[in-house]
């Protein structure tokens, strides 16, 4: 994690800690950079005897050919248009990956127990929200009926197919919608798990962002950015 993510985590912790949140489980990816947040804030809110379940269905969208370019390396090779069209449709991935490759799960020890059919070579938000999915409705559905209260800390594409579900976002719309890094988004469920409106929600989410709004409206713009 870069400086600036861990003070994001920090700060989230303090949101969350000021708000008086807690929590009876934590779930993360196997991805460094969403487990070290996630210690940092159950450290933060002396949580940390919370259990905390790691698994690959929260990583982050893989990128298949493109897997360890940046976002400005990945413009320059292939241009603004092809990009955005990769990143930004719902359902188009980028070329897949050889199974050679280092950046192929299966080459992973981390991933040994997780079937090779389950492994992605190339994901769309599609598939990142079907893998997701499976997690969601076997796992964490059942937690919170039963009355648990979750913190999920994972990642960009992963929690947009999150959002996307709660709120029945269009896969049209959910191409434009950016979620900034380090902010917590709070959402409360009802029985049927729908979202219940949130005072102070930013449209087209129910849930709410703590913390200065018109800082996070800024640090979504930002977002927005990465590619231009």
């Amino acid at each position: 994690m870069s400086e600036k993510g861990v003070k994001e985590a920090h700060d989230g912790a303090n949101l969350l800690r000021e708000a008086g949140y807690s929590f009876d489980v934590a779930y993360t990816s196997t991805l460094q950079r969403a487990i070290k947040t996630l210690w940092i804030i159950l450290e933060e809110m002396s949580l940390m005897y919370i259990p905390i379940v790691n698994t690959y269905r929260l990583n982050e969208r893989h990128y298949g050919a493109l897997q360890g370019l940046n976002k400005q390396e990945t413009v320059d090779k292939h241009g603004k248009d092809q990009v955005l069209i990769w990143r930004r449709s719902y359902d188009i991935p980028p070329p897949e990956l050889d199974e050679s490759s280092e950046y192929y799960p299966g080459n992973d020890p981390m991933y040994a127990d997780v079937p090779k059919e389950d492994l992605p070579k190339t994901e769309s938000l599609k598939l990142t929200e079907d893998r997701f999915l499976v997690e969601w409705d076997e796992k964490l559905v059942p937690l919170i009926k039963s009355g648990k209260k979750v913190i999920i800390a994972a990642h960009g594409n992963t929690l947009r197919a999150l959002v996307k579900h709660l709120d029945g976002i269009s896969k049209d719309d959910i191409t434009g919608l950016n979620i900034p890094t380090g902010v917590p988004l709070v959402y409360e469920l009802d029985e049927d798990m729908k979202p219940i409106a949130q005072d102070d929600a930013i449209a087209p989410l129910t849930g709410k962002y703590l913390g200065d709004l018109d800082k996070v409206r800024e640090r979504i713009g930002a977002v927005a950015a990465q590619t231009k």
